[in-house]
Protein backbone atom coordinates (compact mmCIF):
# COMPACT_ATOMS: atom_id res chain seq x y z
CA UNK A 1 0.00 0.00 0.00
CA UNK A 2 1.52 3.20 -0.80
CA UNK A 3 2.57 5.83 1.80
CA UNK A 4 -0.21 8.21 0.05
CA UNK A 5 -3.30 5.77 0.69
CA UNK A 6 -1.74 4.60 4.05
CA UNK A 7 -2.67 8.61 5.01
CA UNK A 8 -5.73 8.72 3.33
CA UNK A 9 -7.62 5.70 4.83
CA UNK A 10 -6.51 4.50 8.63
CA UNK A 11 -9.15 2.25 8.94
CA UNK A 12 -11.88 0.63 7.07
CA UNK A 13 -15.63 1.16 8.26
CA UNK A 14 -19.02 -0.06 7.00
CA UNK A 15 -19.55 2.61 3.90
CA UNK A 16 -15.87 3.29 3.26
CA UNK A 17 -14.06 2.15 -0.31
CA UNK A 18 -11.13 -0.77 -0.34
CA UNK A 19 -8.24 1.80 -1.56
CA UNK A 20 -6.01 0.15 -4.40
CA UNK A 21 -3.28 -1.35 -3.18
CA UNK A 22 -1.14 -4.57 -3.81
CA UNK A 23 -1.28 -7.76 -1.85
CA UNK A 24 1.17 -10.85 -2.20
CA UNK A 25 -1.07 -14.27 -2.08
CA UNK A 26 -0.11 -17.90 -2.36
CA UNK A 27 -2.73 -18.77 -4.67
CA UNK A 28 -3.76 -22.36 -4.92
CA UNK A 29 -5.39 -22.77 -8.06
CA UNK A 30 -1.69 -21.64 -9.34
CA UNK A 31 0.19 -23.12 -7.19
CA UNK A 32 2.34 -19.82 -7.31
CA UNK A 33 3.11 -16.83 -5.10
CA UNK A 34 1.51 -13.42 -6.99
CA UNK A 35 0.92 -10.13 -6.31
CA UNK A 36 -2.52 -9.37 -7.15
CA UNK A 37 -4.07 -5.59 -6.87
CA UNK A 38 -7.66 -4.64 -4.80
CA UNK A 39 -8.75 -2.86 -8.23
CA UNK A 40 -8.83 -6.38 -9.89
CA UNK A 41 -11.80 -7.24 -7.49
CA UNK A 42 -13.83 -4.56 -8.37
CA UNK A 43 -16.82 -5.93 -10.58
CA UNK A 44 -17.19 -8.89 -8.76
CA UNK A 45 -18.19 -9.48 -4.39
CA UNK A 46 -15.18 -10.21 -2.47
CA UNK A 47 -14.88 -11.87 1.09
CA UNK A 48 -11.69 -10.93 3.32
CA UNK A 49 -11.30 -13.18 6.08
CA UNK A 50 -8.75 -12.74 8.52
CA UNK A 51 -7.52 -15.38 11.04
CA UNK A 52 -4.99 -15.47 13.50
CA UNK A 53 -2.21 -17.85 12.61
CA UNK A 54 -0.93 -20.52 10.08
CA UNK A 55 -0.34 -24.23 11.58
CA UNK A 56 -2.55 -23.81 14.27
CA UNK A 57 -6.15 -25.29 15.51
CA UNK A 58 -9.50 -23.01 14.92
CA UNK A 59 -8.11 -21.81 11.92
CA UNK A 60 -8.12 -24.91 9.56
CA UNK A 61 -11.52 -25.80 10.52
CA UNK A 62 -12.56 -22.28 9.54
CA UNK A 63 -10.88 -22.41 6.09
CA UNK A 64 -11.44 -26.15 5.49
CA UNK A 65 -15.11 -24.87 5.66
CA UNK A 66 -14.89 -21.86 3.52
CA UNK A 67 -12.84 -24.39 0.75
CA UNK A 68 -16.35 -26.39 0.93
CA UNK A 69 -18.51 -23.63 0.63
CA UNK A 70 -16.44 -21.96 -2.08
CA UNK A 71 -18.16 -22.77 -5.60
CA UNK A 72 -21.59 -21.90 -4.19
CA UNK A 73 -19.64 -18.73 -3.16
CA UNK A 74 -18.21 -18.16 -6.77
CA UNK A 75 -21.45 -18.72 -8.34
CA UNK A 76 -22.93 -15.49 -6.34
CA UNK A 77 -20.11 -13.61 -8.12
CA UNK A 78 -17.87 -13.48 -5.60
CA UNK A 79 -13.89 -14.03 -4.42
CA UNK A 80 -12.47 -15.32 -1.16
CA UNK A 81 -9.01 -14.14 0.24
CA UNK A 82 -7.96 -15.60 3.41
CA UNK A 83 -5.61 -13.16 5.53
CA UNK A 84 -3.35 -13.97 8.18
CA UNK A 85 0.06 -11.80 9.18
CA UNK A 86 1.89 -14.85 8.07
CA UNK A 87 4.23 -14.80 4.54
CA UNK A 88 2.76 -15.93 1.48
CA UNK A 89 5.92 -18.77 1.39
CA UNK A 90 4.44 -19.90 5.33
CA UNK A 91 0.64 -20.39 3.58
CA UNK A 92 2.22 -22.21 0.90
CA UNK A 93 3.97 -24.67 3.21
CA UNK A 94 0.65 -24.64 5.39
CA UNK A 95 -1.33 -25.63 2.02
CA UNK A 96 1.31 -28.50 1.16
CA UNK A 97 1.34 -30.09 4.41
CA UNK A 98 -2.32 -29.66 5.77
CA UNK A 99 -4.77 -32.07 4.38
CA UNK A 100 -7.63 -29.56 5.68
CA UNK A 101 -5.88 -26.07 3.69
CA UNK A 102 -5.25 -28.55 1.10
CA UNK A 103 -8.68 -28.31 0.29
CA UNK A 104 -8.79 -23.97 0.02
CA UNK A 105 -8.64 -22.89 -3.70
CA UNK A 106 -9.15 -19.01 -2.45
CA UNK A 107 -5.93 -16.49 -2.55
CA UNK A 108 -4.29 -16.77 0.81
CA UNK A 109 -3.25 -13.34 1.19
CA UNK A 110 0.53 -12.71 3.40
CA UNK A 111 0.04 -9.51 5.34
CA UNK A 112 3.39 -9.70 7.39
CA UNK A 113 3.63 -6.38 8.03
CA UNK A 114 0.16 -5.88 9.46
CA UNK A 115 -0.89 -3.25 6.58
CA UNK A 116 -4.06 -4.99 5.31
CA UNK A 117 -4.86 -6.38 8.96
CA UNK A 118 -4.68 -2.89 10.19
CA UNK A 119 -6.88 -1.25 7.07
CA UNK A 120 -9.53 -3.65 8.45
CA UNK A 121 -8.75 -2.76 12.38
CA UNK A 122 -8.24 -6.34 13.37
CA UNK A 123 -4.50 -6.29 13.91
CA UNK A 124 -3.32 -7.23 17.81
CA UNK A 125 -0.37 -4.79 18.35
CA UNK A 126 0.65 -7.08 21.51
CA UNK A 127 1.06 -9.96 19.55
CA UNK A 128 1.18 -8.81 15.63
CA UNK A 129 -1.59 -11.52 14.79
CA UNK A 130 -5.32 -10.35 13.47
CA UNK A 131 -8.49 -11.40 15.28
CA UNK A 132 -11.56 -13.23 13.47
CA UNK A 133 -12.70 -10.58 11.22
CA UNK A 134 -15.21 -11.40 8.12
CA UNK A 135 -15.94 -8.28 5.83
CA UNK A 136 -17.66 -8.24 1.95
CA UNK A 137 -17.06 -5.74 -0.25
CA UNK A 138 -19.43 -5.18 -2.96
CA UNK A 139 -18.52 -5.18 -6.80
CA UNK A 140 -17.49 -1.12 -6.27
CA UNK A 141 -15.27 -1.55 -3.38
CA UNK A 142 -17.69 -0.61 -0.85
CA UNK A 143 -17.16 -2.36 2.63
CA UNK A 144 -21.01 -3.93 3.40
CA UNK A 145 -20.59 -6.24 6.38
CA UNK A 146 -18.07 -6.78 9.44
CA UNK A 147 -17.97 -9.59 12.02
CA UNK A 148 -15.02 -9.51 14.61
CA UNK A 149 -14.85 -12.35 16.77
CA UNK A 150 -12.75 -13.32 19.85
CA UNK A 151 -9.67 -15.98 18.54
CA UNK A 152 -11.20 -18.41 20.68
CA UNK A 153 -14.49 -18.41 18.87
CA UNK A 154 -14.45 -20.23 15.54
CA UNK A 155 -16.81 -18.42 12.63
CA UNK A 156 -19.75 -20.16 10.52
CA UNK A 157 -18.57 -19.99 6.46
CA UNK A 158 -23.01 -20.65 5.90
CA UNK A 159 -23.53 -17.88 7.65
CA UNK A 160 -20.99 -15.79 5.60
CA UNK A 161 -22.54 -16.78 2.59
CA UNK A 162 -25.88 -16.08 3.44
CA UNK A 163 -24.68 -12.47 4.41
CA UNK A 164 -23.48 -11.57 1.02
CA UNK A 165 -26.77 -13.68 -0.63
CA UNK A 166 -28.33 -10.98 1.89
CA UNK A 167 -26.26 -7.94 0.26
CA UNK A 168 -26.35 -9.09 -2.92
CA UNK A 169 -30.47 -8.66 -2.76
CA UNK A 170 -30.14 -5.60 -0.91
CA UNK A 171 -27.96 -3.59 -4.06
CA UNK A 172 -30.00 -5.47 -6.83
CA UNK A 173 -33.34 -4.71 -5.32
CA UNK A 174 -33.33 -1.06 -4.62
CA UNK A 175 -35.63 -0.30 -1.18
CA UNK A 176 -35.87 -3.24 -0.13
CA UNK A 177 -34.29 -4.59 3.11
CA UNK A 178 -33.45 -7.89 4.46
CA UNK A 179 -35.20 -8.92 7.84
CA UNK A 180 -33.11 -10.97 10.65
CA UNK A 181 -32.13 -14.64 8.97
CA UNK A 182 -33.04 -13.83 5.23
CA UNK A 183 -32.50 -16.45 2.93
CA UNK A 184 -33.41 -16.04 -0.83
CA UNK A 185 -36.55 -16.84 -1.84
CA UNK A 186 -38.25 -15.35 1.64
CA UNK A 187 -39.95 -12.07 1.83
CA UNK A 188 -38.17 -8.62 2.41
CA UNK A 189 -39.41 -5.84 3.46
CA UNK A 190 -39.79 -2.21 2.18
CA UNK A 191 -39.15 0.22 5.25
CA UNK A 192 -42.44 2.31 5.59
CA UNK A 193 -44.56 0.66 2.72
CA UNK A 194 -45.41 -2.72 3.65
CA UNK A 195 -43.66 -6.80 3.99
CA UNK A 196 -42.98 -7.76 0.08
CA UNK A 197 -44.19 -10.90 -1.26
CA UNK A 198 -41.46 -13.85 -1.27
CA UNK A 199 -38.78 -13.46 -4.36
Amino acid sequence: MSEQNEKAVNVLHIGATLPEMKLNVYHPKKDDIIDIETKSLRGKWAVFMFYPADFTFVCPTELEEMAELYEEIAKEGAEVLSVSTDTSFAHKAWHDNSPAIKKVQFPMVGDPTGVLTKLFNVYINEEGLALRGTFIVDPDGVLRTMEIHDNAIGRSAKETLRKLRAAKFVREHGGNVCPAAWEPGEETLQPGIKLVGKI
